[in-house]
């Protein structure tokens, strides 16, 4: 009956109660209220950053009446209609007010409720009120409870009435202090360290992790403002952002984000000691569980891999085959809190729960002149740090930047003009691990920029980033080096440079051997950017790629990898030394296999792709191979009519193909063979 919140899909400041069916039982309705004053007094404990004094009375009051209603549900008199609609519309206030009590104690929200802290006290005032007003019509003498108990109600509604839920003179202080720090930005005057300082404190943000939180809390904000018909908000959000940005990157030196796993390492290190592995690994994706659900057999199952299941038209448990009373899903989170500290505790990289790419095109420009300015400001305190300051602040320098270069591209711009690249490129030496992989993730988003690829290569980066591809301390690094590659690779003439650079192309092969996905993909995306200039393809075919490939193609568990290597082998294929490589590992029935299985449009369009190539440069010994595969023309016909223009077309000529080879082995007995230097076995 109590509308449970779920602060991650709930928006800050919003309300969403439910008020009490009218066919609830009185009896239950009481325990209902009772349940919710009592996770209102909760709040007694929490730290109230702003509008403190206005939240410590409406649990004071809230407090009260859990007492009478206490007295109520012990003396189980009969309540009247008056009284029920009396108690329902305080159950539908005590849902608003907790909602409102969880916002103002959310992790990470401090900073933007100090700025909202008008709209938070008139929200207090407004409830306190509708609590006044639905005790006003309580009619008190129909109810079987003490006089003490009255005149303890009575009380309460004369303290509401007279109580005022105002600002408190400090919060208004501090907000306004916040509003000048903006405008000096905006006047691109640097502010004073202790106003910053001063801001902070009021507000008990005391370490880099605290003021990491706001960020990530304002940045959740600035997306649903985005989504939202007013967008009244845009330019403060964005404001706030580069003022928090500021403060994290110059304020902070120790950047504290291992201590978040401290408090429940100690408590689980037993638990996660003597768990098996495989106890995480999703029946159908056998990787590990990034959201674990459970279905309603029991059996558990990572979220986007059931999903998909369930897309395909199953309505079966895919581990009993029992077919499911119901598709719903119900999150396992024990589960996913072991997981969490199982890999913690055994440096197990995970990848992040799977979501709707973030549209980054709106980061072009900074989202108000206060934010940007700061992030000016930001870029030059963190460039002089990489050029003069000790180890420690230039690996903490290069990981500021890397998280800035992450999601926005005026962030990626105002560091790269402000000169950051020639001395991420230094950090690359670097032996500490940390340092280089900061270093390396930072040059990898900077590279998404246009005007960084030609400073990276100006400053040497592509020798240097190559050398942490072949020798970087960790897998981390040396899969961040073949990101900023590929990225790299979108510009001709840097296509020719990394290829023709020794060891490039063997290195990235020599990753895609890595057992980490991550690796493979950056591996392959890499390879296939390069594989746009003709001359690499020489040179992929000398670093043996290609056996390599067919191997993997049959161990890949993940589409996308399969479809990356099937575009990487159809470029290949396109030449007639391609097609000899890949037909001397005897991939052709594995091709034709995927080709029936995969589920992907992509996937089938490489696939159609690199047959019609080993058709083409393999001759009539490839054909005779396809031909006498009755499975081949099922997914050949679907695509003509379901799959996209290339794919149709490609599809159209391969069926061509067979079908000529098919009339003219059928008037003569014998076909025409390759060239004794072209035969090839190809099954």
């Amino acid at each position: 009956m109590i509308c449970k919140s779920d602060v991650s899909t709930r928006r800050n400041l919003t309300f969403p109660a439910v008020r009490p069916c009218e066919s609830v039982p009185p009896v239950t309705l009481l325990d209902s209220l009772i349940t919710l004053a009592s996770n209102i007094c909760e709040y007694r404990s929490k730290l109230f950053s702003t509008n403190n004094r206005n939240a410590r009375e409406s649990i004071r009051l809230i407090g009260i009446l859990s007492i009478f209603f206490e007295e109520i549900r012990g003396n189980r008199s009969d309540l009247c209609d008056s009284v029920v609609l009396s108690f329902s519309e305080l159950h539908f206030i005590f849902q608003k007010l907790l909602f409102l009590l969880e916002d103002c104690t959310r992790s990470g929200t401090r900073l933007w409720m100090l700025m909202k802290s008008k709209h938070v006290a008139s929200q207090f005032r407004v409830m306190m009120r509708a609590i006044a007003t639905a005790l006003d019509v309580l009619p008190l003498s129909s109810i079987d409870v003490s006089v003490e108990a009255i005149e303890f109600i009575q009380l309460a509604m004369n303290q509401v009435r007279k109580t005022r839920f105002v600002v408190d003179p400090d919060d208004k202080s501090a907000s306004e202090l916040v509003l000048s720090i903006l405008g000096q930005f905006e006047g691109r005057n640097v502010p004073d360290s202790s106003d910053l300082r001063r801001v902070l404190n009021q507000l008990g943000i005391r370490s880099w992790n605290e003021c990491n939180r706001e960020i990530k809390f304002l940045d959740s904000e600035l997306n649903l403002e985005y989504l939202s018909s007013g967008k009244r908000d845009l330019g403060l959000l964005s404001s706030l952002i580069g003022l928090m940005s500021y403060c994290r990157g110059v304020l902070f030196d120790i950047v504290d984000t291992v201590s978040i796993h401290k408090s429940t390492q100690k408590s689980s290190n037993l638990v996660v000691k003597h768990v098996n592995l495989d106890d995480f690994l999703c029946p159908i994706s056998l990787e590990i569980m990034i959201d674990p659900v459970t279905v309603s057999t029991g059996h558990t199952y990572d979220r986007s891999s059931i999903l998909k299941w369930f897309k395909a038209g199953n309505s079966t448990c895919p581990k009993t085959g029992e077919k499911l009373k119901s598709t719903d899903l119900v999150p396992n989170l024990a589960l996913k809190r072991l997981i969490s500290q199982y890999c913690y505790e055994f440096a197990i990289p995970v990848a992040e729960k799977s979501s709707k790419k973030k549209d980054i095109t709106r980061t072009v420009l900074a989202g108000s002149v206060a934010a940007g300015e700061a992030m000016k400001m930001l870029a030059d305190f963190l460039v002089g740090r990489l050029e003069t300051g000790t180890d420690v602040e230039r690996n903490k320098a290069a990981f500021e930047t890397r998280l800035l270069t992450k999601t926005s591209i005026f962030n990626r711009s105002c560091l790269a003009e402000a000169g950051s690249i020639p001395h991420l490129l230094k950090l690359l030496s670097s032996a500490h691990s940390l340092s280089q992989e900061n270093a390396i993730a930072a040059l990898l988003n900077l590279s998404k920029h246009s005007k960084s690829k030609n400073i990276m290569v100006e400053n040497g980066g592509v020798e240097s980033i190559i050398q942490v591809l072949r020798e970087g301390v960790k897998i981390e690094a040396r899969q961040n080096a073949a990101g900023a590659l590929f990225y790299l690779a979108s510009v001709e003439d840097y296509r020719v440079l990394i290829g023709e650079t020794p060891g490039a192309i063997q290195a990235l092969t020599e990753l895609l051997k890595d057992v980490a996905d991550r690796s493979k993909k950056n591996a392959l995306v890499a390879i296939f950017g390069l594989l746009m200039y003709p001359d690499n393809h020489r040179r992929v075919l000398s670093a043996g790629l290609v056996p390599l490939l067919a191997n993997l193609l049959k161990s890949f568990d993940k589409e996308d990898r399969i479809t990356d290597s099937l575009a990487v082998l159809a470029t290949i294929a396109e030449k007639q030394d391609g097609t000899i490589a890949i037909l001397r590992t005897g991939a052709l029935p594995v091709i034709v296999e995927i080709l029936n299985s995969i589920a992907s449009r992509a996937g089938k369009e490489y696939c159609v792709s690199l047959l019609l190539a080993l058709c083409v440069n393999g001759g009539d010994n490839v054909v005779r191979v396809l031909v006498k595969n009755q499975s081949l023309m099922a997914p050949l016909y679907s695509l003509l009519t379901g799959g996209t223009s290339r794919a149709s077309k490609k599809a159209n000529s391969l069926i061509r193909i067979l079908h000529e080879f098919q009339e003219r082995t059928s008037s003569s007995p014998m076909t025409r063979a390759l060239p004794r230097d072209r035969f090839i076995h190809v099954w």
